[in-house]
């Protein structure tokens, strides 16, 4: 095998499939990216089992050849060189041999043909986004997935497909995420989990464009494919939320509010609630709502701090804690100059929508019971 790459070229490709190599594994060949060359193209290739990226480039291929190299260390070399063109070969001695400018290195390689194969998926249903409809699904969604493993189908965001309609919803039993948009074309309903870990990846490799990325469903797996590259992941198993009965559908206490001014309001106070004596606890913010204005506080061993907001207000006036960081990560991702919050009780959910197109997005937000 001998190949001449461009770096830049070779870095997108590198960084599109490394974080699928895996970091904790009894098998080094999932530790590696396979490398193979077809006619004037490479395609790298990694794979954990449980997700898989292919990723595909042009370059100058002066031998076929196909091997197996250590990711991470094959990543850090080729960041590290030149910004020009780099030879790579392997020489007699098996080794993959790195040649950029006055740059040389021999890297350890592995047999490719004991590189697991991706999964032959034999795809049920499908649909097409544009990349950047995907990207701000999947934003406006992933930070509400649960980390805690102990229920594995919350680590990951149900796609649900009904009525022509896409719905991406993340949940973590404190808050739930939900984003909303219309396909351009006819596609049958369906549902499937996919892993955070897998969309992180996704939202990094697609691009804010137009170009469209297209998702296959399988009965345990799911494939998105773009022009030069492909990602394959299993699917989480289980019963996902009901979260169409849990979003509450009626509101006793309304506010319409600039999104900014209240962002920087639950900055701010964040800054009290993040106990500098206690670092991993966090205090609960109080929203006190009345007519045509909101006051938000916090007290701990710190100090405390007040916000006052002059809001719209429609309803009663109402008392409630919340962690402020639901708040916080639900109103980074929002990209609309207004919206609504809608309270029920001080221990019922409070519920995030657009002001423009109700539906297009609500982030649901349970309460902090308030010690007295």
């Amino acid at each position: 095998m001998k190949i001449i790459c461009e770096k830049e070229k070779l870095i997108k490709a590198i960084t599109s499939v490394v974080k699928a190599a895996s970091s904790k594994t009894t098998m080094p060949i999932l530790e590696g990216i396979l490398i193979q060359t077809n006619d004037n193209e490479i395609k790298l290739t990694t794979y954990d089992l449980e997700i898989g990226i292919e990723y595909v480039m042009d370059c100058i291929v002066n031998e076929q050849g196909s091997t197996v190299v250590n990711a991470v260390m094959f990543s850090e070399i080729i960041r590290k060189l030149p910004d020009t063109e780099i030879n790579i070969y392997l020489n007699d001695n098996n080794l993959l041999v790195i040649e950029c400018e006055g740059s040389l290195y021999k890297l350890a390689t592995m047999n490719a043909e004991e590189f697991p194969e991706l999964p032959k998926i034999d795809i049920e249903n499908s649909i097409e986004l544009e990349q950047n409809t995907l990207k701000s699904m999947i934003r406006k969604t992933i930070f509400a997935v649960s980390v805690e493993e102990n229920r594995p189908i919350f680590t990951g965001c149900l796609f649900e497909v009904k009525n022509n309609k896409i719905n991406v919803v993340a949940v973590d039993g404190f808050r739930l995420g939900l984003k909303s948009n219309f396909l351009q074309n006819a596609a049958n309903d369906f549902s499937a989990v996919i892993p955070g870990k897998t969309l992180n990846e996704v939202n990094k490799i697609i691009s804010d464009s137009f170009d469209k990325i297209k998702i296959g469903i399988a009965k345990n797996q799911a494939l998105f494919e773009m022009d030069n590259c492909k990602i394959v992941t299993r699917l989480l198993d289980g019963e996902f939320l009901n979260y169409e009965n849990v979003i509450p559908k009626n509101w006793e206490t309304r506010i319409r509010v600039n999104k900014q001014d209240l962002q920087n309001c639950f900055e701010r106070i964040s800054l009290i609630s993040t106990s500098s004596i206690e670092k991993e606890k966090k205090y609960p913010v109080k929203l006190l709502i009345e007519i045509g204005k909101v006051t938000i506080s916090c007290t701990n061993q710190t100090g405390d701090a007040k916000e006052e907001i002059y809001v719209s207000t429609e309803g009663k006036n109402l008392e409630a804690g919340f962690n402020p960081k639901y708040f916080l990560d639900a109103l980074k991702a929002i990209d609309d100059e207004e919206i609504f919050v809608d309270f029920g009780t001080n221990i019922s959910p409070c519920v995030i929508r657009s002001v423009e197109d109700i539906g297009d997005y609500e982030y649901m937000i349970l309460p902090i019971r308030m010690k007295d």
